[in-house]
């Protein structure tokens, strides 16, 4: 049996022959991007035409709270917005998980803020107040992205969304991850012990979805779902060859959407792979309360105003 020494031996040295690359917008996709530069052409064809299959462009050629649109080859600033999708069968489902990540290739800084999916505020679209993770459920992709720009008062340039009930699929394309958890719980009939886990893609999604049994509640989710997307990364980007480029594409194919284009894609792990060395994890303070028999997450003025400079700032927005 393997010790945590071990284990710790086999990831520094895994990480220590990771190649380069953005690491922080699910990094499959940015570790077949780096396979372009590596392999034949064979591979970027299928590259290529898996994210011409992720591409679902927004109704709206920029956000009305940029006066021009961003340009990535002139290294602008850049806010990315991370859907994870609750879609079981055939219904649309909520937003289970939102990240909003601001970039900053010049200070090489990435702000990351992960939004409470009961987080009570306007539904623009809607013309009232709800959970924010129902934006998605009434308007899809384009009113998740209009609601959360209104709540923190910023423009949100690209989306990522990703299936979360068919994620699953991607975490064993890359062979399952590593993750080490903190508290001891049981989920949908799988008890996971403190310590560091190996968790297949039911299990993980598992893992990533509890947080009733949680002292911290969504905030414990969170952090088990960036585990998660990190496990991802390390996992990923540690395989030596694209040998099994086939299986990870496909579950990509099937799992992800995106605004980004391939070229998007590309521009992206040239000019900006520096941030992130330095990312910033924002938490959203806030209190919880019933209104009528349904809880939801209370954040103050004041709290969204701070976040909103903050993430402003990283843009070099006024």
């Amino acid at each position: 049996m393997e010790t945590e020494q071990d284990l710790q031996r086999k990831r520094k040295k895994r990480k220590s022959k990771k190649k380069k690359g953005f690491k922080i917008a699910l990094a499959i996709i940015i570790l077949l991007i780096l396979g372009v530069g590596i392999y034949g052409y064979s591979v970027y064809s299928s590259v290529a035409n898996t994210f011409d299959k992720t591409h679902e462009p927004l109704s709206r050629d920029k956000s009305e709270k940029r006066s021009e649109k961003v340009s990535l080859a002139k290294h602008d600033p850049i806010s990315i917005l991370l859907l994870g999708v609750d879609q079981r069968g055939a219904d649309r489902g909520r937003s289970d998980s939102l990240m909003l990540l601001t970039v900053n290739p010049d200070k090489k800084v990435v702000k990351m803020v992960s939004i409470p999916r009961d987080t009570r505020t306007e539904i623009i679209g809607k013309g009232k107040e709800d959970k924010i993770n129902h934006a998605y459920a009434f308007g899809g992709v384009d009113m998740s992205i209009k609601t959360v720009e209104n709540f923190l008062d910023v423009p949100i340039d690209y989306y990522i969304q990703v299936n979360m009930e068919s994620f699953k699929d991607i975490v064993d394309a890359v062979g399952g991850v590593t993750v080490n958890n903190t508290l001891d719980f049981t989920y949908e009939d799988h008890h996971f012990e403190k310590g560091t886990l190996e968790l297949n893609g039911t299990n993980a999604l598992k893992y990533s979805r509890m947080r009733y049994d949680d002292p911290r509640g969504d905030f414990g989710r969170q952090s088990r779902q960036q585990q998660i997307i990190q496990a991802v990364i390390d996992e990923g980007a540690s395989i030596k060859s694209l040998t099994n480029y086939g299986t990870i594409l496909d579950a990509i194919g099937n799992n992800v959407k995106t605004n980004l284009t391939f070229d998007d894609m590309k521009e992206i792990q040239s000019n900006y792979k520096e941030a992130r060395n330095n990312v910033d994890h924002i938490q959203i303070n806030g209190t919880g309360e019933k209104i009528d028999g349904i809880y939801y997450y209370k954040v103050p003025d004041a709290e969204r105003t701070k976040i909103s400079h903050t993430l402003k700032e990283n843009l070099n927005l006024k």
